[in-house]
């Protein structure tokens, strides 16, 4: 764990003292929500939640896709010699994760501040939330370290991004729309345990795979 804390306080540095980047997404943030309270003070259920996770969605891109790309290769060959490819993609997925839940934290409250709150079941929209934020920030983790590896990485990473983010967009949707809905929690257990077999599968795939793409 010492090698995996030292890279997370190495990216934590880095983002202290470049705060430019992460101010960026935060101003894409708030910026984005209040265009959406200036177009349409009002909105219905459904439409308040596509809109949440469509401003979710495009800020976990900005966020995540510079964990590999703004890596050049010679501290990647500083790395390679350094720490060991699982110890890698794991500091860079509970950095991003921290990150992106941080960052879901703050859309989800200026949202609810200025666009109301619809949701009967806030516990349990909260929990999809962080859930989804994981899922956001493991599954552009590994693109962005497949797109670092290609010419034009930054043009490669959205291409990539949205595809495969499609299926864990929709249980979050279904998800999060039941919990507008305030549905008994009987009902709702089914897609806390589908988004939790999701991150998962991902987090295990990116463990599994990185180390033959570490090696290129």
């Amino acid at each position: 764990m010492k090698p995996i804390a030292s890279l997370i306080k190495k990216d934590l540095t880095i983002e202290w003292r470049q705060r430019y980047a992460l101010n960026g997404i935060l101003i894409y943030v708030f910026s984005a929500v209040f265009i959406v309270y200036l177009s349409a003070k009002m909105l219905n259920g459904p439409s308040w939640n596509a809109i949440f996770w469509l401003i979710m969605l495009f800020a976990s891109v900005n966020a995540v896709s510079k964990s590999f790309i703004v890596e050049g290769k010679g501290k990647n060959l500083y790395y390679h010699n350094i720490v060991k490819p699982q110890q890698m993609i794991a500091a860079k997925v509970i950095y991003n994760a921290v990150l992106n839940i941080l960052l879901a934290i703050a859309c989800l409250s200026v949202y609810v501040l200025l666009m109301g709150n619809p949701v009967q079941d806030l516990l349990f929209y909260s929990i999809c939330v962080l859930l989804g934020s994981v899922g956001f920030s493991s599954t552009f983790t590994m693109l962005s370290a497949i797109a670092s590896k290609a010419n034009n990485s930054h043009l490669l990473m959205p291409v990539l991004s949205f595809p495969i983010i499609v299926p864990l967009l929709l249980v979050l949707v279904k998800a999060c729309k039941k919990a507008m809905d305030g549905l008994d929690t009987s009902l709702l257990y089914e897609d806390i345990g589908v988004l939790m077999m999701i991150n998962i599968m991902i987090v295990a795939l990116a463990y599994i795979l990185f180390p033959f793409l570490w090696k290129e």
